[in-house]
């Protein structure tokens, strides 16, 4: 594997301030999206889907605001009695928040929907240990009229608004639209290597796998350090052995 070339600290400081200059204009440029988002219209929910939890059978999409005026929904795939627990949708769980009293206080309510059962989903939630809100919409078109009828999408983000007992959806995206809510690659691209994955501009020699490739459930990754972290190892040992 290849390594960002080594300079001077006034050489790598002055080539840092000047992608500054780039990343200032991008977060300036996605300040100017967000507000465009918050001026998109919003349409009625007037279907009465229904929900349950551990403790309910029938809530009403309402209640999921929890008496909040937003509602943050993750669309996640995971479907009755299959047995296959989406690792993307894993990893997206992986990345919420322990606490969501912060987006309380901006009277922003988070919970998860899925197709399968109560009891399926409160078993994926006990083997990968979340405690975030997580209902099932099992045995309504919510995920169907949501989220399939939406680009054909699996899964997906969306954003309700209520006005009273009138509840409306604001926003709606899939794919990698739901990544900003996602640590794992906001972090992964803050670093030289980035994602690793094949779909992105990296400079000859920089490990790259196919995209999503590397992905799992966070318990069915090896034990041991990752092959490109042990050969990474081996190429420092050798410098530091020159």
């Amino acid at each position: 594997m290849n390594y960002p070339e080594i300079v001077s600290r006034a050489d790598w400081q002055a080539q840092r301030d000047e992608l500054l200059k780039a990343e200032k204009e991008l977060m300036r440029s996605h300040d100017a999206l967000n507000a465009r988002r918050r001026r998109l219209p919003m349409t009625e929910i007037v279907h009465d889907y229904r929900f349950a939890s551990p403790t309910r059978n029938d809530l009403r999409l309402i209640d999921l605001f929890d008496g909040r005026d937003q509602l943050i929904v993750y669309h996640n795939m995971l479907n009755d009695g299959s047995d296959h627990i989406c690792p993307g949708c894993s990893k997206y769980s992986d990345n919420l928040m322990n606490n969501f009293a912060h987006l309380h206080a901006r009277r922003t309510t988070f919970t998860m929907v899925a197709r399968a059962k109560v009891p399926q989903i409160e078993q994926v939630k006990a083997r990968m240990g979340w405690t975030f809100p997580w209902v099932s919409c099992h045995g309504s078109t919510f995920h169907e009229d949501m989220v399939t009828a939406q680009d054909n999408a699996s899964f997906g983000l969306s954003v309700f608004i209520r006005r009273g007992e009138r509840v409306f959806q604001g926003w709606f995206t899939s794919g990698r639209g739901v990544e900003q809510a996602s640590n794992t690659f906001g972090l992964l691209d803050l670093t030289p290597w980035g994602r690793q994955e094949a779909w992105e501009q990296s400079p000859a020699g920089w490990p790259q796998e196919p995209t999503y490739g590397w992905l799992r459930l966070h318990d069915e990754y090896p034990a041991s350090e990752s092959p490109a972290r042990q050969q990474g190892a081996l190429h420092l040992a050798a410098a530091g052995n020159a």
